[in-house]
Formats: C-alpha cells, structure tokens, sequence
C-alpha cells in the first residue's frame, strides 16, 4: 500500500505562508522534515518548487502545475494533476506531499498520514493549510516544543492517522 504523508508547519490560523515564503524560522522543524523527507518522492506544487534555491537533496522532486509547457528551473518531473503525481508512487512506497495550500486541499481525501508543525502563533498569511475534519483523522501522537533563543515561537510536532 502506498503511504501518502502530508507534511507542513501551519500557524493556529492555519496560515503557510505568504508571497510563496514561510513566516517564521524554526530549524527544529527544518531538521525534522529533512529527516523525515530525505529518501523519499516529495509531490509539491510549482509555487512551492519555485520557493528552492534548488532542489533538496536526496529526494525525488514532483511538481504539478497546470502549465502544459512548464519548464522547472532544475531538473524534475513535471506533472498536471495531483493524480498524475500519485500515480508516481509505487506500491509501498511513501511519498510526502509538502504543499502548498492548493495541493494541501486536494490531498487531503487520498493522504493516509498528516505530519503537521502547529505554529503557536496567528499570522497574516496568503496561503493556507485545510481543516483537519476530526472525524476522518485521529491525533497518534503530540509532542510540544518551547520557543527558544533558535525558536521564535512555540510549536508542537501533530501526528495524524486516518480513521
């Protein structure tokens, strides 16, 4: 069976970003999902993809887009829907979706697993993470950070299971 993680640091508001850049700097959480990514397919979107200042090592990038002559500004695959993208991931293997929102939305009826970063703070954002419908997700394990002199703001590491 394919594993499709979702992975992303969200504020309470639910709030990613905004003009394609994260609002806040946790290295914790950059270390994490590095550890946790690393070997593995990670499906973005082509905002997202275009955020790097190239690609991330050790993972094989994916990126969806509508663009039909989309020419990514370093090696990829380019794919035009989030199911074109699944249908990339063999079975039991596990690939990371790491948004943005739009593809956050649309995978969140065909993920089995969410890693979610709870930034604990609101902020103003254009871009932003999908309910969590309590009643399709159960909450396996919590595990709480305080801000630091690294760490701006306090965060807690969420790990969803589907029901």
């Amino acid at each position: 069976m394919k594993k499709l993680i979702i992975i992303a640091a969200a504020a309470e508001n639910n709030a990613l970003g905004k003009d394609n850049e994260l609002v806040w700097h946790l290295p914790d959480d950059f270390k994490r999902f590095k550890e946790l990514t690393s070997g593995h397919k990670i499906i973005m979107g082509r905002k997202t993809l275009e955020s790097f200042p190239k690609p991330l090592p050790n993972r094989t990038h994916i990126a969806i887009t509508r663009d039909e002559d989309y020419t990514p500004k370093f090696p990829c695959t380019v794919v035009h829907s989030i199911s074109e993208a699944i249908g990339l991931v063999e079975d039991n293997e596990t690939a990371f979706i790491i948004g943005g929102g739009k593809i956050y939305k649309q995978s969140m009826t065909i993920a089995t697993d969410i890693e979610l970063t709870r930034v604990h703070g609101t902020f103003e954002a254009d871009a932003f993470f999908p309910e969590i419908n309590e009643e399709q997700w159960e909450l396996v394990n919590e595990e709480y950070h305080p801000k630091d002199d690294r760490h701006k703001y306090d965060f807690t590491y969420l790990t969803y299971k589907r029901k």
